[in-house]
């Protein structure tokens, strides 16, 4: 008896030292694991060149996204005019953009031409003082202030009124020699007077306007 106590407890001691070796060559490879995942983005952000860029127009998006709450939605895209971008160490410190409102496109299908809702009457409707008064302000222009994490701070100004704004969800790569940025703004119309209201009640229009915003630049 006293023989097989002892037989027992060597077992016991023989799992409790597995288990720990376990336990401890687990938390080795964890750490091991998340000192590479740190390393990779730290190199990835530090190929990113310093310095301010010009943003390649062409290969440039900004797309928007209005909601009529409870139905439907109207999307598109509108043209940069300008642009540049300052990074320093592997972030956005810097740099404005501005769209060109005369070129506001629909690419949605949630129209119906017995009802005459169309692209085109949306599109002047868009422009018309109810909305942007694209007349006389045909630009809209996002200043960068600085940037925090993912998130990029700025002052937009539409219809001639300003106020801090912030694009979040940033990403920034490199590929040849091109730097990439994407963002996330959405907005509140009304503070920019654009305080247009459907006059059926059933039509409520939000007051979130939503941006996708797509950044290519290079030196």
């Amino acid at each position: 008896m006293y023989i097989y106590l002892i037989t027992k407890k060597i077992n016991i001691m023989k799992k409790n030292i597995l288990t720990i070796a376990f336990l401890a060559t687990a938390s080795l490879a964890f750490v091991a694991c998340d000192s590479e995942k740190k390393s990779e983005t730290a190199e990835e952000t530090a190929g990113i060149p310093d310095g301010t860029m010009n943003v390649d127009l062409a290969s440039s998006e900004v797309n928007w996204e209005g909601t009529m709450v409870g139905m439907y939605s109207h999307s598109g895209d509108v043209k940069l005019t300008d642009g540049s971008v300052t990074i320093t160490d592997g972030k956005i410190t810097g740099g404005n953009f501005a769209v060109d409102l005369t070129t506001i496109n629909p690419t949605d299908e949630n129209y119906d031409a017995e009802k005459d809702r169309t692209p085109e009457k949306l599109v002047g409707h868009l422009s018309s003082d109810d909305f942007f008064a694209v007349e006389q302000h045909p630009k809209a222009t996002f200043e960068i202030t600085g940037s925090e994490g993912s998130t990029v701070m700025g002052n937009l100004t539409v219809r001639g009124k300003t106020n801090p704004e912030e694009v979040k969800n940033v990403s920034i790569t490199e590929e040849g020699g091109k730097v990439t940025m994407t963002g996330d703004l959405t907005f509140d119309r009304t503070k920019y007077d654009v305080s247009f209201k459907h006059p059926m009640q059933e039509m409520v229009l939000s007051n979130d306007v939503e941006m996708k915003v797509k950044l290519v630049a290079s030196n």
